[in-house]
């Protein structure tokens, strides 16, 4: 997987070369994780597109870099995107509201980010003619029964309609992925702070697994499709996970707190007891690529009348992939995750750090 992951990123690099890049929802963990990799290439000129002017002026302070431009604006006004797209050759879409709870309850907000957002930004790309566009998905779009995982089905319905219609100018491909480990609002954060304050872990259900990816493997991702994607693609990459508990047992570890008091709180609004990266149908669909799967799009147009009239003759397979039946990490294996994260290792060296954006 390393290697492959590797060989994307440098193509990506040699295909970015003199190249401006926009960047929506820049100033995330991912805009900050893609910087970390591309403002020391050939690149010309990386836009950051957000609507927070405090985490820009934070962003411009850190990196101080004649290469990095921003530009305030919301994805959900499309005038506010043109003028952060004129001249630009690529486009990194990852503007989204991704807080379960939050989208439960402001359903319309989802949809006004991640579906209309989207449309607008495809729709501005297109007409300025960039060269693709690489927009960010995620798991709870595969069977959603949350707002946020429907707003970002949508949003994928949204790009494979306008992958139809984009011609060969623009190529729109998106990328799927669980969660990122220690991403701020995720589960990593709270457990650690927990142990911090010697508070009990509070675990919703300790048989409920999560895809395990690391930051960097979330941005390798997004370089792999940026150089490998066609028209209306969705890739996934194949990801190992682990049941809440194992992680909450691993990051007490971790702390050196092994005996630390873990509570169970029953499950949240709208979570799943497990998450799925492709569905059965997709799955018989997809392009195994050993370290990714690429799910191709349906192009069809409406003159489809045979499928109607006669069926169409479709592969099936026993199950979705998902976080129950792909590689489980034990105990041990998680710990060694969690050492990779510089969040964690501060609080065991006795210091803070907040979790990525």
């Amino acid at each position: 997987m390393i290697a492959q992951s590797d060989n994307a990123a440098g193509a990506s690099m040699q295909f970015l070369r003199d190249a401006v890049i926009t960047i929506t929802g820049g100033t995330g963990s991912f805009g900050n994780a893609v910087l970390r990799r591309l403002l020391g290439s050939d690149i010309r000129e990386i836009r950051i597109l957000s609507r927070d002017e405090k985490k820009q002026d934070d962003m411009r302070k850190h990196y101080s870099h004649p290469k990095l431009k921003f530009y305030l604006g919301d994805v959900r006004d499309r005038s506010s995107l043109e003028h952060a797209f004129v001249g630009a050759d690529f486009c990194f879409h990852a503007a989204a509201l991704k807080q379960v709870p939050s989208c439960e309850f402001h359903p319309m907000e989802a949809v006004k980010t991640n579906v209309i957002g989207t449309d607008n930004v495809l729709s501005v790309a297109i007409a300025a003619g960039l060269r693709k566009v690489v927009c960010l998905s995620t798991d709870k779009a595969v069977y959603p029964i949350n707002a946020m995982g429907i707003s970002k089905a949508m949003m994928e319905k949204v790009l494979v309609a306008r992958a139809r219609t984009a011609g060969d100018r623009t190529v729109v491909s998106a990328v799927r992925y669980g969660n990122v480990m220690a991403s701020r609002g995720s589960v990593i954060p709270l457990f650690v702070h927990q142990v911090k304050r010697g508070e009990a872990i509070t675990i919703t259900d300790p048989t409920m697994t999560r895809f395990m990816m690391t930051l960097d493997e979330a941005v390798d991702l997004v370089l792999y499709a940026f150089v490998h994607g066609s028209n209306g693609d969705i890739f996934v990459q194949k990801a190992p996970a682990a049941t809440i508990a194992t992680l909450a047992r691993a990051i007490c570890e971790v702390m050196e707190k092994p005996e630390h008091e873990i509570k169970l709180i029953g499950t949240r609004h709208g979570e799943k007891v497990y998450e799925t990266l492709l569905s059965r149908e997709e799955r018989a669909a997809a392009e195994d690529l050993g370290a990714h799967f690429r799910v191709p799009p349906d192009l069809r147009d409406l003159n489809y009348s045979k499928f109607v009239e006669q069926g169409e003759v479709r592969i099936t397979v026993a199950e979705d992939y998902h976080s129950h039946n792909t590689t489980q990490l034990g105990i041990e294996e998680m710990k060694a995750l969690l050492r990779k994260l510089e969040f964690v290792n501060a609080f065991v060296r006795g210091g803070s750090a907040e979790p990525e954006e």
